[in-house]
This record gives C-alpha cells, sequence and structure tokens, in this order.
C-alpha cells in the first residue's frame, strides 16, 4: 500500500515539475511573437529588433520566471526519482540541467547589469 502512494507522489512531482519547466517556455513564445510582429511592422531587421521584444517579455515576470519557478522545478523533478523509470529519471535530469542552466543565466544577466556595466561606464 506504502509503495503505491510513494509511486503516486513521485508521478505527481515528476508532472509538477514538468509543467513548472514548460512554464518557463512562455514568454520565449510571447517575445518571440512580439518581436516578429515588430519585424513585420517596421519592417526592421537584425538582432535588435528580436532582443527587443524578448526583452519586453522577460522583464515583465522575471524574477519569478528567473528564479522561483527553476528552483521549484528543480526541487519537484530531484523528489520524482523512482526505481524502474530510467526514461522519467532521464527526463528529470535533462530538465534539472536546462533549469539549473535557465537560473545561472538569469543570475548572470543580474551580474551584467548590476555589477559589470555601472563599473565600465
Amino acid at each position: 500500500m506504502d509503495d503505491i502512494l510513494i509511486h503516486e507522489r513521485k508521478k505527481r512531482w515528476f508532472v509538477w515539475g514538468a509543467v513548472v519547466t514548460c512554464t518557463l517556455a512562455v514568454p520565449l513564445i510571447i517575445g518571440m511573437s512580439n518581436a516578429f510582429r515588430g519585424i513585420a511592422t517596421e519592417k526592421a531587421t537584425g538582432l535588435a529588433a528580436v532582443a527587443g521584444g524578448l526583452a519586453e517579455a522577460y522583464v515583465t515576470l522575471a524574477a519569478v520566471l528567473a528564479f522561483v519557478l527553476p528552483v521549484t522545478a528543480i526541487f519537484l523533478f530531484s523528489r520524482s526519482f523512482a526505481r524502474g523509470h530510467g526514461l522519467r529519471s532521464f527526463f528529470s535530469i535533462l530538465c534539472m540541467c536546462w533549469n539549473a542552466l535557465m537560473v545561472a543565466l538569469a543570475g548572470l544577466s543580474l551580474w551584467l547589469f548590476w555589477v559589470y556595466l555601472p563599473a565600465h561606464r
């Protein structure tokens, strides 16, 4: 009986970890759609046009998307490991690495914005 409950709990943690990880892609999708819409209306080209749309999407929910969601997803995926579920464990590790990369990039961007750039002005 306990094994079934533990298995169901780990399965639920895995599903919620996957949902939280996929939530990180929402601003990217919104930013890309805004960027392409802006490129089409302004007849703009180059990286600056795309970066403007992405920046607008990420600034809106930056703190939540950059730190809270990836850390929550890493926690949920770390709790979802179960013996006999190799594919789920592989996907969990892959998503944990993706979320760790997102946290590292968010930390790097904050460091660049608040430490590196003001020192070189």
